[in-house]
């Protein structure tokens, strides 16, 4: 599999339903900018990141240790 990691370009989405935790007083934008990614890689995996005390973890198959990652949040 090929994936290139150029320059990002960056993609105006729709924003998401309002976050009720925000106060309505504060005007949020009404899109939120993205960014496109070509990586160049070997393997890729798709995973849910996990709770894991006050940080995030994502396991990977132990082949992998030792090896360069690239992460990138999509949501």
């Amino acid at each position: 599999m090929t994936i290139d990691v150029g320059r990002p370009v960056e993609m105006m989405v729709p924003k998401r339903e309002q976050n009720p935790d925000i106060s309505p007083l504060v005007e949020e934008p009404q899109f939120i900018r993205k960014s496109k990614f070509e990586v160049y890689g070997e393997e890729m995996i798709e995973k849910e990141v996990k709770q894991s005390g006050n940080s995030g973890r994502v396991y990977l198959p132990p082949e992998w240790v030792g090896k360069h990652v690239k992460i990138i949040r999509i949501e």
